[in-house]
């Protein structure tokens, strides 16, 4: 390609302003008075345009051919990254099979000769792609991995960003992550690793954000390395070994620093004074602000203080052994009267079944009237992969009660011998028969996405039917937006906001592709149904529910309905689901509660609306949340996405803006307006 080039620049003929080397003459005498201006000036001017003259034909002739010549290579490195993205993942697969177990269970989806991702649509289990499909991250939580991790093969990916191991079995010494200068997110927490972390284990890591290594067995200083991390926001190691002081950490970014159950000794740096003293706590040799003991002041306990603790103590023991003869007697009682409430309580006892019919009658039903086989109580698993329990296993588990919505109660179920789940109530779910019910459930049991939450059990009963999903850490947006006043978690910043309204959008572009004889794929978003996890990545609910809805009831509770086609007497439809997605988007932005979600009858302004008309009245910064951090060099890219909501939210649906290319816009946005791009 270099001698072309140099063979093309060859033929460019090169221009002389005069013939001296053919026909030497002496140069003119000068002039006896000073030349006019013009006179001077008119030479320059032929002489300018004779050059340009004589050099446009060969560049206009040598301009495509060095775009093509360079274009062309460009192409085929893209789509060979694309195709090594699999076969590095392939060789990573292999690496921890060998040194780890239950990874061909986990990882099955990962196939020889398929690509890992479609664009930024995951095709592949926990792994995180670009728009332009390359892999920004490995994501591989809560898959009852064990054994060592090498993350060696890794480094053949060149955008890696994101790693994440949590909630797993690893086990041994940390991997060397030294070798990703470019990552931005490390989660390992929730593992068995341990040994001490080198100190120099994150030196060159300039883009680094958050580091996440709480609930292993560390030990020894905390590295020093991350003291020179200048991007740091978070750093999570409690519950480990750490001992020795707290380095003096000068990020001005940072604001989570939890250090807690582990063996720091020293003063508390100064610019951790105003933050959550649970944090510092569980360490008994660590002194100052946010703790409320000083350095230098003895620690003695007071005897009112030690007879206090003597008193709780034989308090909590009086009431161990109240609820232990209460438990006793309980055991005794109908299982009736477990925690987990339904209309109809299923009976625990064995059934006998008519040989004559197949049909099971209730074993304690003295008038031994024969029950429907859609009635007998099964708990039906859509996953094959989900550690299996039944209904009796969710009647004897402990039920707190998360809430109730439009559909009906939640519940939070701590299983003895497994994870938490949450099961949903819902009385108003006759929208389809029984066959059409399982199928439909079986449908949604198929999707797949790290933005969806997956339906992991269903429960059919006539009057009534139970969703059962995974437990989500950290709530609702709904919560963290507008009911967190008075927590210790800060109010959602800049990036965080932005990284949300880019997994929404993922995941409801993914139902609209999956889903697409539904005429709403989704019809039901809004900020209660996005859950967000320990690392603040968004999770859809109660998606896909309208063919098994009963028709009035969704009308009048879900959100699509809502939009202005349908409240003018039209139906829902695809840009119904656009419709919620830029409401959302406002709401993020704005940090206001969208009146379209009151009970009915009280709709009153809409958010669309204000903010339009704030937007029209040049007063664009005070719609932006007054709460929202780290904003700073990033108000172009926050007005750009304002602009995409109010396109998603037009009044006029042939007006609003299409799922696809209001995604499409939001993927280009950034953190900042310098570039910096959000995970």
């Amino acid at each position: 390609m270099i001698f072309l080039f140099l063979l093309l620049l060859e033929c460019i003929p090169r221009p002389c302003s005069s013939p001296c080397h053919l026909n030497p003459t002496p140069p003119p005498p000068p002039p006896t008075s000073p030349p006019s201006t013009s006179r001077i000036a008119r030479p320059r001017r032929t002489y300018a345009s004779s050059t340009a003259g004589a050099m446009a034909t060969p560049w206009t002739l040598l301009l495509p051919l060095l775009l093509l010549t360079f274009a062309a290579p460009r192409q085929n490195s893209l789509a060979s990254a694309a195709a090594d993205a699999g076969d590095v993942l392939l060789q990573f697969k292999e690496a921890l099979s060998s040194s780890a177990s239950g990874v061909d269970a986990a990882l099955k989806n990962w196939i020889p000769g398929s690509s890992p991702c479609r664009a930024n649509v995951t095709l592949w289990s926990g792994v995180l792609c670009n728009l332009d499909g390359n892999v920004r991250g490995v994501q591989l939580e809560n898959m009852s991995l064990a054994g060592t991790l090498n993350t060696d093969a890794l480094t053949g990916l060149p955008v890696l960003r994101t790693i994440s191991f949590k909630n797993n079995s690893f086990e041994g010494a940390i991997p060397d992550l030294s070798k990703f200068p470019g990552l931005r997110s490390i989660y390992l927490s929730m593992n068995r690793f341990s040994g001490e972390v080198p100190g120099g284990l994150f030196v060159g890591m300039q883009w680094l954000k958050k580091v996440h290594l709480s609930r292993n067995q560390f030990s020894g200083p905390i590295p020093s390395s991350l003291e020179h991390a200048p991007r740091l926001l978070e750093i999570r190691l409690d519950n480990n070994q750490f001992d020795g002081r707290i380095p003096n950490f000068r990020q001005s970014g940072l604001w989570l620093v939890n250090l807690s159950n582990n063996n720091l000794e020293g003063p508390i740096p100064r610019r951790f004074k105003k933050m959550n003293p649970g944090w510092f706590a569980g360490n008994d040799d660590l002194c100052g602000a946010p703790l409320s003991y000083e350095c230098g002041s003895p620690r003695r306990l007071s005897p009112v203080f030690i007879v206090g603790i003597i008193l709780i103590c034989i308090a909590i023991l009086l009431v161990a052994i109240g609820l232990f003869f209460i438990f006793c007697r309980r055991r005794k009682q109908p299982k009736e009267s477990a925690t987990l409430p339904t209309t109809q309580p299923v009976k625990t006892e064995p059934v006998q079944v008519n040989r004559a019919d197949q049909r099971p009658v209730h074993a304690g039903g003295g008038s031994g009237k024969k029950v429907p086989k859609e009635e007998q109580g099964r708990l039906t698993f859509v996953k094959e992969d989900r550690v299996k329990f039944n209904i009796q296993d969710l009647l004897k588990a402990s039920a707190e009660v998360l809430g109730s919505g439009s559909f009906g109660s939640s519940y939070k179920a701590i299983l003895s011998d497994g994870p938490a789940v949450v099961v949903k109530r819902f009385k108003e779910m006759n929208g389809a028969g029984r066959e059409d019910f399982y199928e439909h459930m079986r449908r949604l049991g198929r999707l797949s996405h790290p933005n969806l939450l997956p339906l992991v059990a269903y429960y059919y009963r006539r009057e009534e039917k139970l969703l059962v999903t995974d437990y989500v850490f950290n709530g609702s947006l709904a919560h963290l937006l507008h009911g967190s006043q008075g927590s210790t978690v800060p109010p959602l910043d800049w990036p965080s906001r932005l990284k949300i309204v880019k997994g929404v959008g993922r995941a409801l572009a993914y139902l609209h592709e999956e889903l697409p004889v539904l005429i709403v794929p989704h019809g039901h978003l809004k900020s209660s149904n996005v859950l967000l996890t320990y690392s603040f990545d968004p999770i859809l609910s109660d998606y896909a529910l309208v063919p098994v809805m009963n028709k009035s009831h969704a009308s009048q509770i879900m959100v699509a309905f809502k939009s202005p086609e349908c409240t003018g007497g039209g139906k829902p439809s695809k840009k119904s689901d656009v419709w919620s997605f830029g409401i959302l988007i406002l709401e993020i932005l704005t940090g206001k509660f969208p009146a379209n979600y009151l009970k009915q009858g009280r709709v009153g302004t809409d958010l669309a609306s204000w903010v339009n008309s704030v937007v029209k009245e040049e007063k664009t910064t005070c719609v932006f949340d007054a709460n929202m951090k780290g904003t700073e060099g990033g108000e172009e890219e926050m007005l750009k996405l304002l602009r995409v909501g109010l396109a998603c939210s037009e009044a006029d649906a042939e007006r609003r803006c299409e799922l696809g290319e209001a995604l499409a816009k939001i993927e280009e946005l950034k953190e900042y307006d310098d570039g910096r791009s959000v995970q």
